[in-house]
């Protein structure tokens, strides 16, 4: 994806007043106060991205007896997103299913509110309830992930309805801190202001917006910053090169680009202009 406008519009500008950025400036873990960072407890880095405690929200649900096609019609009908709790193994879903019902209303507004990629990074608690709406005996309380998973390109478990974008169901991972977890970590470009090929005028090629790490569940990154600020024309960056917590375990291969400064069009775009 080849872009030539200012890089401040292109990333995610409305999300850095829902994420908070890191302020502090980023430490080498042989700085960090000789810590064995590789052994729990762990704890997020200083300079390093963390979720802002101010937007975390208690996901209410209620339990749900049943599965199927005419139930899930019924509970959307009510408002309701049929929803599954699953333990997690080998950072995946394993057993220990629940079936409940979360809130349609507030789904939607946590994944407009964050954006999709960023909801299914996020941990969030989850209360199950066995009346509507918080209210009766509290049957469950425990952290979880919104899951993603590679059934298709396009299998996030959180499904939209296309027409309305409507959440269809949505399926959550138990994680407690001794949990690792397989996420989709989404990337935030910053430092394009000071891009020795940008400010040439040459173009960002955006190649990955997300990159798999296995997490510990109390360190999972909200995101994580890529710094443009040395990148001139002819230069990329490696998923090797991205700065994260040295607990976190990358999935795909370090040699991967994920994105590139270039300093022309493609032909396909000279013909067509």
């Amino acid at each position: 994806m080849l872009l030539r406008r200012p890089l401040q519009t292109l990333t995610l500008p409305l999300l850095r007043r829902h994420l908070s950025a890191a302020a502090e400036a980023v430490v080498s873990p042989a700085d960090y106060h000789g810590a064995d960072l590789l052994s729990p407890p762990y704890d997020y880095l200083p300079g390093h991205p963390r979720p802002d405690p101010k937007h975390d929200e208690v996901i209410l649900a209620v339990p749900r007896a049943s599965s199927g096609r005419h139930v899930a019609a019924k509970e959307r009908k009510a408002g309701r997103v049929p929803a599954i709790v699953f333990e997690q193994e080998n950072g995946q879903e394993g057993g220990n299913k629940r079936l409940v019902s979360v809130q349609s209303k507030q789904i939607r507004k946590l994944v407009d509110h964050l954006g999709r990629s960023f909801f299914l990074s996020r941990l969030f608690r989850l209360e199950v309830w066995s009346e509507h709406a918080g209210q009766g005996e509290l049957v469950e309380s425990v952290r979880v992930l919104p899951r993603k998973v590679g059934v298709s390109s396009v299998g996030l478990l959180v499904h939209l309805h296309a027409g309305n974008d409507e959440p269809l169901n949505v399926t959550f991972m138990r994680a407690p801190s001794s949990a690792l977890l397989k996420i989709d970590v989404p990337l935030m470009f910053i430092g394009d202001d000071a891009s020795p090929g940008l400010r040439k005028g040459a173009y960002f090629n955006t190649i990955k917006r997300t990159v798999k790490y296995l997490c510990p569940a109390d360190i999972v990154p909200p995101y994580i910053e890529v710094d443009l600020s040395e990148l001139d024309v002819g230069q990329k960056l490696l998923m090797r090169d991205l700065k994260v917590h040295p607990a976190l375990k990358l999935l795909q291969s370090p040699d991967q680009p994920i994105c590139s400064i270039i300093g022309s069009r493609a032909p396909e775009q000279k013909k067509g202009k």
